[in-house]
């Protein structure tokens, strides 16, 4: 299907409108916008907002910047409180309280540290349930709203409050967690990882996709943090592409446990390109610290070339 961008932003309403209080130069607003714009105008929406950085800038009572229906759930329980209210929904149905042709769609939000780590286990237990939601992870890399505490989604070496780079760590010590494989192991109808960049048809194209595949979805989308990352407000589009293009955040969706691979940079960048904006990695260019920009490339060509395989051996299968 041929996606008319311009066409699409100007004349599609916004459900997440202006107002909000996320920061200049935040990813995730740009994130909830376009996905919120990929549900047709006549559908209903239900949205469930993990304790994060997006729910207490968004929907501050008695404000909103949501149109659709919102409901504020604790950090671990946004799997949770969606699937029931998605059961809730059937149910209604089936007992002739809501017309068979009333069409509700329902989309959780959390951030890294609300889905790879304390919401985690609910939102395994709703994906495994087949509940008919997507659940969405703006994934910027630390615990952002509480003070820049390192995640399971921290990559290795940044600086954060809870992994100084120092004398005694060069910053964390770990590698980051890979969410969306985990999620492609709960045997999903569609799982996709995407983000914000250039021309959003590839946000917008997935969204549509996760939010009209029956059945449980997932999407993990990069969303920069100008405070815990320590780059310059207008360069957010810039890092969003610099992570493309260095292979450090490959685009690509699984449906069906079939990989796509969506973009494949023609000239893959080399990962300092990525990481030198960012005040996060400022100490692996100081002389005796090349050996960490090595290791953080090694990872990232490992985990490219194991995608490309899961390519060609999932294709070649079908």
């Amino acid at each position: 299907m041929a996606y008319n961008m311009k066409k699409i932003v100007a004349e599609t309403p916004s459900r997440f409108t202006e107002g909000h209080r996320m920061c200049a130069g935040c990813g995730a607003p740009v994130v909830a916008r376009m996905i919120m714009r990929a549900v047709k105008p006549e559908d209903h929406v239900v949205v469930a907002g993990a304790t994060g950085c997006m729910e207490v800038s968004t929907f501050i009572y008695p404000y909103t910047a949501w149109t659709d229906s919102f409901i504020h759930t604790a950090f671990e329980c946004a799997g949770a409180t969606l699937s029931g209210v998605e059961a809730a929904y059937k149910s209604l149905k089936k007992q002739g309280k809501l017309p068979e042709d009333e069409h509700t769609k329902f989309i959780a939000f959390g951030g890294d540290g609300g889905t790879y780590d304390i919401g985690l286990q609910s939102l395994s237990g709703a994906m495994e349930r087949r509940h008919d939601m997507v659940y969405v992870c703006y994934d910027n890399g630390a615990y952002m709203n509480t003070g820049i505490q390192r995640s399971s989604a921290t990559p290795r070496f940044a600086d954060t409050t809870t992994s100084p780079a120092g004398k005694v760590i060069p910053g964390k010590m770990q590698s980051r967690k890979d969410l969306t494989e985990i999620m492609v192991s709960h045997h999903l109808p569609y799982v996709a990882q995407t983000i914000a960049v250039d021309n959003f048809k590839d946000l917008y194209e997935k969204a549509e996709k996760a939010i009209y595949t029956e059945g449980p979805c997932f999407l993990n989308v990069m969303s920069p943090c100008p405070r815990g990352w320590g780059y310059p407000t207008e360069k957010l589009m810039e890092l969003n592409k610099l992570a493309v293009e260095t292979c450090y955040w490959p685009l690509y969706e699984v449906v069906d446990g079939i990989y796509k691979i969506t973009y494949k940079p023609r000239n893959k960048r080399p990962i300092e390109d990525f990481l030198k904006p960012q005040k996060r990695f400022k100490h692996m260019f100081k002389p005796g610290n090349e050996w960490m920009i090595e290791e953080f490339q090694k990872e990232v060509d490992a985990r490219w070339q194991q995608l490309l395989d899961l390519e060609a051996m999932t294709n070649k299968a079908e």
